[in-house]
């Protein structure tokens, strides 16, 4: 099998992957998992004309509401199949026996039909009341004018697709495991015999999550023509739980995780970032995307545990950040540098210890607030809201005391974050970039020339500190330290943001340790001087390597402090 869209996948009654595409479409709406199976038998009384998978779930959003986690109606061996009339036709009489006619029940009061009793019963009976639509393995409703179910054996053509969920019904909490496993059709001679596989995804790639974890790792990479691999302390191994996979085992596993709203999402996008909960004590953040037309993923492990900055190793004038009334903080980085982390640990400060109201927008949700002393609203962009833009279009309309950014992307979402911090709000975000003068350029050199000295001026207004952080092995070889760089807004940092001097931000900032401000230099070289990391290490991250060996070499115990004075240069009229 090739890969491709998942809807053209053809539907083998023995396949034991057939039990995914059962619980989609009982997650969808559409069908319950046991009348899959039904349809799955009458798929395979006719081998020649196995439907698809979008030939099925089209037919099955046409199955009446008698149809219930029990199975088809039985249908006298002799007589074919036959279709309830639509819910606005006469009663449903049920096909005589070779014996005693029998005939069918008055209508009753609900939409519903009943179904008939088998061949050669007792006088019939209405069933006992089901489960009020929607509820778990209780019957979906559909329109009263569905068309009826096709055979197997009809053209694709004319069965009407269908159409998938909109974006904006996806979950930001949703579990696979919340498709419980369903109670099996009576077994009958047609009926195939349908492999269940783990409720909560493809076992194998749960199993690489869980040694993902076990390792201590940091993300796991699923592709074709590999094993999963996963990252511990930087550095790429396989797993040992399984061998390479190709195109189609990787597709499987992956749309194993994945709703049907998300799934036609990453149809039609070729991506798709979601949060996908394995247990209660782990979470993931996954990206799917498309190389060399087949499907791979990326998973980032998300600690359910928001660290203190001092467990982090983030110096202590950081946490000062989280104290100020109003302004732009950044927290910048390559990526998988310990940014949401970071970003995480402050919010849990102003959480635990200002009555304030924080909102966030995030891509996706990755650490999850609860309410302490303050109230916390998180926006998942996909799920809560259409993009980071259409959020912040509204957020000061949502009376915001913080304001956290998953990340500065764009325009309109830079202007957005100054205008809020510009108006009294703190304002939190993070961007890719490497030292504290490349983030000034990046957001200026966003907008157009015309409007680039406005710009400056609003940032050497509003902006607070920018840090800058990256992840270095530790010499010990076991995990990593975080280096880091601080700036912070004194008025000197404030009047070259204003003059377009940005060059002269480093030099600044080497001169700025009373402030509270090091470089990345700086800091690498405490590190090294500290044996926390080797000087082979901190030049791989190093800005400057003739700064770094200088200030390593030095060793006259000159040791800057990040956080001394930073009280008094706010005292003093410092922004």
């Amino acid at each position: 099998m090739t890969d491709r869209p998942i809807h053209e996948i053809p539907i083998d009654p023995e396949d034991a992957d057939l039990s995914f595409l059962r619980r989609a479409a009982a997650h969808d709406g559409r069908v319950s998992p046991a009348d899959w199976d039904a349809l799955a038998a009458a798929a395979g009384a006719a081998p020649s004309a196995v439907p698809s998978a979008a030939d099925v779930v089209a037919s099955a959003s046409a199955l009446p509401l008698n149809v219930t986690q029990t199975g088809m109606p039985e249908v006298p061996p002799s007589a074919p199949p036959t279709m309830p009339p639509p819910m606005s036709a006469a009663p449903f009489t049920a096909p005589p026996p070779a014996s005693a006619p029998l005939n069918a029940p008055p209508p009753v009061a609900s939409s519903s039909l009943n179904a008939p009793p088998p061949v050669g019963g007792t006088p019939y009976s209405a069933p006992p009341p089901v489960a009020a639509p929607g509820s778990v393995g209780g019957p979906r409703p559909v329109a009263a004018s569905a068309p009826p179910i096709m055979p197997s054996g009809a053209s694709a053509s004319h069965i009407e697709p269908v159409v998938p969920l909109p974006a904006s019904t996806a979950r930001a909490d949703w579990s696979p495991s919340e498709w419980e496993e369903p109670t099996k059709a009576p077994a009958s001679a047609a009926a195939p015999t349908v492999r269940h596989t783990d409720s909560k995804g493809d076992p194998e790639l749960l199993a690489a999550l869980h040694e993902l974890i076990a390792s201590r790792g940091s993300d796991l990479h699923v592709s074709k023509n590999a094993p999963p691999m996963v990252r511990i302390d930087g550095t790429l191994r396989p797993v040992q739980s399984t061998g390479s996979w190709d195109a189609d085992r990787v597709a499987r596993a992956l749309y194993s995780i994945v709703t049907p709203a998300q799934m036609a999402h990453f149809e039609e996008k070729q991506e798709l970032d979601f949060a996908f909960p394995l247990t209660e004590q782990s979470r993931f953040r996954v990206n799917f995307y498309r190389q060399r037309g087949t499907i791979g993923a990326a998973f980032r492990l998300i600690p359910t545990e928001i660290k203190r900055l001092e467990d982090l190793g983030v110096p202590e004038v950081v946490g000062r950040f989280s104290t100020l009334p109003r302004g732009l903080v950044l927290i910048t980085g390559p990526t998988g540098s310990g940014k949401s982390t970071t970003l995480a640990a402050l919010v849990d400060i102003v959480n635990e210890t200002r009555s304030d109201h924080i909102m966030t927008v995030e891509d996706p949700i990755e650490f999850v607030h609860r309410n302490k002393k303050a109230l916390v609203n998180q926006r998942e962009v996909g799920a809560d809201t259409q993009s980071f833009q259409n959020a912040l279009k509204h957020v000061l309309r949502q009376d915001p005391d913080v304001i956290l950014i998953g990340e500065l992307r764009d325009l309109e979402t830079i202007s957005t974050a100054l205008t809020a911090a510009e108006t009294g709000h703190l304002v939190f975000a993070t961007l890719h970039t490497q030292d504290a003068g490349q983030t000034i350029d990046r957001i200026i050199d966003v907008f157009p020339p015309h409007q680039q000295g406005q710009v400056r001026q609003q940032l050497a207004a509003t902006l607070q500190g920018v840090v800058c952080q990256t992840l270095v092995k530790k010499a010990t070889g076991q995990g990593r330290a975080v280096a880091t760089e601080v700036l912070v807004a004194t008025p000197a940092i404030a009047n070259l943001i204003r003059e377009g001097k940005t060059y002269q931000i480093g030099s600044a900032m080497q001169a700025g340790r009373g402030a509270g401000m090091h470089t990345m230099d700086q800091h690498l070289a405490e590190l090294v001087n500290a044996g926390t990391i080797t000087i082979t290490a901190a030049r791989e991250k190093a800005h400057d390597l003739d700064t770094l060996q200088r200030l390593v070499t030095r060793q006259d115990g000159a040791a800057f402090d990040p956080a001394a004075d930073f009280d008094h240069m706010h005292a003093a009229g410092g922004q």
